[in-house]
């Protein structure tokens, strides 16, 4: 099991008692705007580092748009592997035996960090 699996679990199984029905839709989201921001970070990163190589791969219109139409097939894959049998197999799988918890407030921080540190990098360079 990845890393994202747990976070998804963990998501899950927070939100569960509070939002019964949304509880999925909710990791689902979690998830898809946490690898969002990863790819964001990364982009960011190879953006600079290319940018000091001097090479000029693409323009920065072109890779925003590669940058949504990633998001949209992570939210896709996504979709496709947390919404159905996955997510009971790793609900069997990791209630059988101790499960890694993570604070709520620490996963949604992960992010919204990595945001951040985009930020910070675009605006150094």
């Amino acid at each position: 099991m990845t890393l994202f699996d747990h976070f998804v679990f963990n998501m899950f199984q927070y939100y569960k008692p509070k939002f019964k029905a949304k509880a999925n839709i909710i990791s689902l989201v979690y998830i898809t705007f946490l690898q969002a921001s990863l790819v964001l970070l990364l982009g960011v990163f190879f953006s600079i580092f290319f940018r000091q190589m001097n090479v000029d791969t693409m323009s920065s219109s072109k890779a925003w748009t590669i940058f949504g139409l990633a998001i949209v097939v992570i939210y896709f894959k996504n979709w496709m592997s947390y919404s159905g049998r996955k997510r009971r197999v790793l609900n069997a799988k990791l209630t059988k035996k101790k499960a890694q918890y993570f604070n709520i407030w620490t996963l949604w921080l992960l992010p919204f960090g990595c945001i951040i540190l985009a930020m910070l990098l675009l605006q150094k360079f």
